[in-house]
């Protein structure tokens, strides 16, 4: 005979007194997901360094250089240092997102900061916002430390036996370096990881909402997360290209280190060049930036040069493959979308939901790949005696034909994904029930 047990109190023994306050494990979860994302980027970037041979760097460089790298991944600022007493004066400056970086923390803390919210669908604003400042407090914190070690300089040789001598003997002997700015590391690290946790809300299509932002989920999610995974297959495509060149060519150094720094910059670049996107550079002199050839020849020709479909079909008529790959994946996405979105959702809708997600997410990518690295090393302020030591490279997007291609393709991409998601329907999703049947009167209960 079973018996029925009541609630048993808690005694200083019992497992329920010795469970971990709320407060307490809410600020742990905040530092999991923090630190989960910061070894994802320090990780990425030390292997990607290694590979483009920062470990040979002179005076134990290595650490100070990975650490500037996930400085610049996570939005912060570096400033250049030279010192080079009164004859001889360093120049540099480097401005370029390694996105590879930058995508391993952005995906590794939504997901970790998302885990412990799995199970809800509804959950209240104060606790989600009380979620997201622990984990951007915790994420500042480390970040400060990461800061406070991207740190160094390294002495730099004119590249004449004498003025060598001279700069010694005078003191002036040339040293470049780096350090990171504390405020506007701190500033712009603060607003990445906001917007990595808002639009982890955005793009995933299982975490809880607050009871006001419910009525958002429909016209926001489908076509946000369709975005996410056009951002993922072009990275998807562009690492299958990679591998394939790591087997094929005769420098997997070289495409390992572009592939673990900066897969993503290529590879939305390659997204918006194939939606007729363009944009605006020039290179002088190689810095060590790893650029695909097509792209280098272009950017090399005298003067500022647009790179563009037509620019760069010039060297490699294969780059008109991009319109190809484009229209899949972008069919895919909106295909996505519509068969996410409400039941009945008209496809004029669904288009121009897909057009103004497109067009923001090529305004991102085109800010994002931006580049502009010089460095200069000049006698006295006249002349360059710097060699090979000089040089620049700048990489500027033309956002508003970015957007006005984004909005284009996702206008028609959206209409015809919403066209044929009609002959679908979601897993567990219900059609229009038929009219219920009246009550039979010669029938009880």
């Amino acid at each position: 005979m079973s018996q029925t047990r009541g609630p048993v109190a808690a005694g200083p023994g019992s497992p329920a007194s010795h469970r971990v306050p709320p407060a307490l494990r809410g600020w742990a979860e905040a530092l999991g997901a923090a630190l989960a994302g910061l070894v994802a980027m320090v990780v990425t970037a030390a292997l990607g360094l290694w590979a483009a041979g920062a470990a040979d760097l002179p005076a134990g460089a290595f650490p100070a250089v990975v650490a500037a790298t996930v400085v610049a991944a996570a939005g912060g600022s570096l400033q250049a240092t030279g010192d080079a007493g009164i004859i001889v004066e360093a120049q540099a400056a480097v401005d370029a997102v390694p996105l590879s970086v930058t995508l391993a923390g952005a995906l590794v803390t939504a997901v970790v900061f998302l885990r412990p919210l799995r199970h809800r669908a509804v959950a209240p604003a104060g606790e989600l916002l009380g979620r997201i400042a622990r984990t951007a407090a915790c994420w500042l914190v480390l970040l400060w430390l990461i800061a406070l070690a991207a740190r160094h300089s390294f002495t730099v040789t004119v590249g004449n036996e004498l003025a060598d001598q001279l700069g010694a003997l005078l003191g002036s002997t040339p040293t470049v370096g780096f350090r990171a700015d504390l405020p506007a590391t701190l500033g712009f690290g603060l607003l990445w990881v906001l917007a990595v946790l808002v639009l982890a809300f955005v793009v995933s299509r299982k975490a809880p909402l607050s009871a006001r932002l419910l009525r958002f989920q429909a016209p926001v999610r489908p076509p946000a997360h369709a975005m996410l995974l056009t951002l993922l297959a072009y990275v998807g495509l562009g690492l299958l290209v990679g591998l394939v060149e790591l087997v094929v060519r005769g420098d997997p150094a070289r495409t390992l280190a572009v592939i673990l720094l900066g897969l993503p910059n290529v590879a939305w670049l390659a997204l918006g060049i194939g939606t007729g996107g363009a944009w605006t550079g020039h290179v002088d002199r190689s810095l060590g930036l790893p650029l695909p050839h097509a792209l280098e020849q272009v950017l090399r020709a005298r003067g500022q040069r647009t790179l563009d479909l037509g620019s760069i079909g010039a060297y490699d008529g294969r780059v008109w493959l991009l319109v190809a790959v484009a229209a899949v994946v972008l069919l895919g996405a909106a295909f996505d979308a519509a068969v996410r979105a409400p039941v009945r959702r008209p496809a004029w809708r669904q288009a121009l939901e897909m057009a103004v997600a497109l067009a923001l997410t090529l305004l991102v990518v085109g800010s994002a790949t931006r580049i502009d690295a010089h460095y200069g090393l000049s006698l006295i302020g006249v002349g360059d005696l710097g060699g090979d030591l000089g040089g620049a490279v700048t990489l500027q997007p033309q956002l508003w034909r970015l957007a006005a291609a984004g909005f284009a393709w996702g206008l028609v991409t959206g209409f015809a994904g919403g066209l044929a998601a009609r002959r679908f329907r979601r897993p567990g999703e219900v059609r229009d029930a038929p009219p219920a049947r009246p009550p039979d009167p010669g029938r009880r209960g």
